[in-house]
């Protein structure tokens, strides 16, 4: 499984001086999940991605980008057509989003 999200996670933490203990209980979690989760061994919830953003002092969207790629990577990784699938998925966001432009 992917794990760019949790090597992330734990970069920053690590910068800021934090341990796992100081900051699982600012996101309502115990210690060992949040292991797991910089671990890759279980995945986060967006709105704990969203929490977690101010308290490690990173940019929102950065760490919405790596825990939605480790997603998309972890859903596609196994099946033969997905690397195709991304990319039609891809053709498909950016469709989308000149949709709503207009």
């Amino acid at each position: 499984m992917s794990n760019q999200f949790g090597n992330k996670l734990r970069e920053l933490r690590e910068q800021q001086n934090l341990l796992l203990r100081q900051v699982a209980p600012l996101l309502d979690v115990d210690t060992p999940m949040l292991s797991k989760i910089e671990r890759g061994e279980r995945q986060a919830k967006k709105e704990l991605v969203l929490r977690l953003a101010p308290i490690l002092k990173a940019k929102p969207d950065e760490l919405l980008t790596l825990w939605l790629a480790d997603q998309i990577a972890a859903l596609a990784a196994d099946e033969e057509v997905g690397l195709q699938a991304m990319q039609v998925a891809e053709e498909e966001v950016k469709y989308q989003k000149t949709k709503k432009k207009k």
